[in-house]
């Protein structure tokens, strides 16, 4: 029977800049179901169906998103007064342009003359006012609500201009603005019927089977390719494997390596990162984790190498703090190899932290990402042999976010996470003492100084500084045992082309195309 590994679809509290490792490998024979294929020259009408391994968030208000597959969805609906592209910079979207005050406390935004939302109405400065308000006041996002507080006073100042005084400067200021998603002033039900500016438009909603985007006619900027895009949930992994084999979806992301191994030729796979941080997870306020020599000792027995090949025939990229390659400017790829393995050191550490016994703990991860799972199973392994005993629990989602993530009731987990916005903060923020998303308990006087300072910093190399200084205590306290950020493998309809890698979790739709 073909092994199936099951698609890994990071959410909010799992799950940005470009990672498009790009190149493309052959598919492999495998044989297809009774299903009927889709592929063929004729065969298209301009439409595609996308594979996803899980429903979206029963509302899709843009400030209540929480999971990062809503978010990917989403991101073709609703755009900001700037929005990100593939390389991580933010361009005039909804705005034409924006200036920034030499003091960087000014922001001026000029709206775009006739964008219009996709109930046919055009965009007002008044709409623009009310997305910030709303989403100051209602966003699930941590950060971007702190980012928003800093505002003084935002005003219009004429029909088309925007003006936005901070408290404080702020070198990230304008990469917040990109996730303020500009809907209809006072509208009430995005949740169900989401309204945006983007290339396309939500068309309909079946909970638990498919979600339907149809083409934007009205999108001012560059059209989107396609006419139709179909989301087809598979919540079964062996559903999708069906799925592929029949050629009934053109576009699935988020794959393990074992998975493309077995798709047809009918196939062309893309490979990058998922953009996020695995890492075995520790609650540093239970015993014997509040040790940081044990931590320690555990980041010493953890062969990275090993679980990169053993999980994924050495695919993905080796991580030693809470910050991922696409965050380039932020990413210090040093850290990545702050604890070589050592078997020996591991034992010293735990010797001296009064456990050269060793102990036992159990690791709970979410059944339903696999690679999770195997690389909580190579763990298990690698630890045994500086005579850690660790044993894995496996819980269904649901389960882990109310146990492991908003309880707290853990001793430690296999996950990843990622980052909602494109900022340093977005990855680091959940660190600080005093963060509601601090599930691992995490408390250290400096890092709070330090990072305190870089969100200060109105000087952006100096807070690039500062936050690499975050990252490094992060890594020498062993917060946690970075791993790595993982493969991602996407497989697209061979008769499909611009697929675009992003630095956060989303997939661009308006650039996908038949080729001619």
């Amino acid at each position: 029977m073909k092994r199936i590994l099951a698609l890994l679809l990071a959410a909010t509290v799992m799950v940005g800049t470009l990672c498009a490792c790009g190149g493309t490998t052959s598919g492999r024979n495998s044989t297809a179901s009774d299903e009927t294929s889709s592929f063929g020259a004729d065969a298209h009408d301009n439409s595609i169906t996308v594979g996803i391994a899980q429903d979206l968030d029963e509302s899709l208000d843009p400030y209540t998103i929480t999971a990062a597959g809503t978010r990917e969805v989403l991101f073709n609906v609703y755009e900001g007064l700037v929005k990100a592209d593939s390389d991580g910079n933010f361009n005039a979207a909804v705005a034409k342009e924006y200036n920034v005050s030499d003091d960087q406390l000014t922001y001026t935004f000029k709206l775009r003359d006739g964008v219009k939302f996709h109930n046919g109405e055009t965009v007002t400065v008044d709409d623009v006012l009310y997305s910030f308000k709303t989403s100051a006041a209602t966003s699930v996002e941590t950060s971007l609500v702190e980012a928003l507080s800093n505002i003084d006073s935002i005003e219009a100042t004429d029909d088309s201009t925007v003006v936005i005084k901070l408290k404080k400067a702020s070198a990230e200021f304008i990469s917040y603005v990109a996730y303020v998603y500009i809907t209809p002033k006072d509208y009430a039900d995005n949740k169900n019927q989401p309204i945006g500016t983007g290339p396309f438009k939500f068309l309909s909603r079946s909970v638990q089977e498919n979600v339907v985007l149809e083409k934007n006619s009205d999108y001012y900027g560059t059209p989107a390719y396609l006419d139709k895009v179909t989301y087809k949930i598979y919540e079964d992994a062996t559903a999708m494997v069906a799925a592929l084999d029949a050629g009934s979806v053109d576009v699935c992301a988020h794959l393990s390596v074992e998975h493309v191994e077995g798709l047809n030729d009918n196939y062309n796979v893309l490979e990058g990162t998922m953009n996020l941080v695995q890492a075995l997870y520790l609650n540093n306020k239970k015993t014997p984790f509040d040790n940081e020599k044990v931590r320690q000792a555990l980041s010493y027995a953890v062969d990275v190498d090993a679980i990169l090949e053993l999980t994924e025939d050495g695919h993905g990229t080796k991580v030693g703090s809470a910050m991922y390659p696409a965050f380039t400017k932020y990413f210090d790829a040093s850290l990545s190899d702050h604890y070589g393995y050592d078997v020996d050191k591991a034992k010293e550490l735990l010797k001296e932290a009064g456990y050269a016994d060793g102990f036992s703990f159990t690791i709970k991860v979410p059944s339903n990402y696999t690679p999770h799972v195997k690389t909580a199973e190579v763990l298990v392994e690698q630890l045994a042999a500086v005579g850690i005993t660790a044993k894995i629990q496996q819980v269904d989602w649901s389960t882990w976010l109310n146990d492991v993530y908003t309880n707290r009731d853990y001793e430690a987990t296999v996950v990843g996470f990622d980052a909602a916005t494109l900022t340093a903060a977005a990855m680091l923020q959940r660190y600080t003492s005093n963060s509601d998303k601090n599930m691992f308990n995490y408390s250290n006087e400096e890092f709070d100084k330090v990072y305190a300072q870089a969100e200060a910093s109105t000087d952006d190399v100096e807070a690039t500084k500062l936050y690499k200084q975050c990252e490094q205590i992060l890594a020498e306290t062993a917060a946690n045992v970075y791993i790595q950020d993982l493969a991602e493998f996407v497989a697209i309809n061979k008769n499909l082309d611009g697929y675009k890698f992003y630095p956060m979790y989303v997939m661009d739709m308006s650039t996908i195309h038949y080729v001619e």
